[in-house]
């Protein structure tokens, strides 16, 4: 085995280990927080002008353009080379599972409402989550088990009340579930390959790389003219869906690097209740969710044990 190889071989080995900035750590994932709880309200708007394909196409050439031109101007655009042995397979995994998450989640959301998709996409931290135990050999604890169980049962519950309140649309909500839930494994695997490829790459020049390859990914399925014909109401939507997709995984890349996972993930967890507040304020303004009581019940269950599950005691 060559030097090179080794030294490969060694860096795969080491864990990232925070700053220690609490503050930054915190103020990032807040904002990472508020970008996704606000996303499913101007995607809604943007699906009813644009195609589902033609709008994750957008974004991702949005957030590359961007990136690229950031990245340039302070000469730290990616280092290839660091992607020999495997990482390129790994990248490949990491692009397709992005580029298919983002599908089934537009997809689900034309099919069930924004705050509903909200809560339903939690699944995704829990699942990546577990696989953290099976690939990373990371263990839970009981109020770690205690917090799935709960989040398990809030997600089947909520899940159920819905359904019971959408009867006349049945078939349609029932597909948009399992769309999101889809959606939150596809991504859950998505995670896990990006964990493992930081170790190759620093977080922004990765995600230009994951951007422009979802980007080519849906370019020959994409109508670009489609965008054309967008008002100016329209294009703003479609450009706020992109930079938030810039904005909020740059935010998030940055969180991890001041903050603990399990700190950060726990902050997330509240997104959805912002979500679920802003279509209560928004009411006649954006898709409502008719939640009765059982709703939200069940809604407050998956939050607290996504929480559980993420800062529920240390992970070793």
């Amino acid at each position: 085995m060559s030097s090179e190889d080794k030294g490969a071989s060694a860096s795969s080995t080491v864990l990232h280990r925070p700053s220690g900035e609490a503050a930054l750590g915190a103020g990032f994932t807040a904002l990472t927080m508020l970008l996704w709880a606000v996303l499913p309200f101007a995607l809604a708007g943007a699906l009813a002008r644009v195609d589902p394909v033609t709008l994750t196409w957008a974004r991702f050439v949005i957030a590359t353009l961007a990136l690229l031109a950031w990245l340039a101007l302070r000469g730290e655009l990616p280092e290839l080379h660091r992607l020999a042995g495997g990482g390129w397979r790994l990248l490949a995994l990491a692009v397709l599972g992005l580029a298919v998450n983002y599908i089934a989640y537009l997809v689900g959301l034309q099919r069930t409402t924004p705050a509903g998709a909200a809560v339903l996409i939690q699944l995704a931290q829990v699942l990546l989550s577990l696989g953290g135990i099976f690939v990373f050999g990371e263990r839970f604890t009981r109020v770690q088990w205690a917090g799935f169980a709960t989040l398990v049962a809030g997600l089947v519950t909520f899940s159920w009340a819905q359904l019971a309140q959408l009867a006349s649309e049945l078939d349609r909500y029932v597909s948009g579930i399992a769309l999101i839930v889809f959606a939150s494994v596809i991504w859950a695997g998505y995670g896990l390959a990006q964990k493992q490829l930081l170790v190759r790459l620093p977080a922004q020049p990765l995600m230009l790389l994951i951007y422009a390859g979802c980007a080519v990914c849906f370019t020959p399925f994409a109508a670009p003219s489609a965008l054309a014909s967008l008002d100016s109401a329209g294009w703003a939507l479609v450009a706020f869906c992109g930079a938030n997709t810039l904005l909020s995984y740059g935010a998030l890349a940055t969180a991890l690097a001041h903050w603990e996972a399990s700190r950060v993930s726990a902050l997330l967890a509240l997104g959805p209740l912002l979500t679920l507040a802003i279509a209560a304020l928004a009411a006649g303004a954006v898709p409502t969710e008719r939640l009765d009581a059982p709703s939200w019940a069940a809604a407050l269950a998956v939050v607290a044990g996504s929480i559980a599950t993420s800062a529920g005691g240390k992970r070793r």
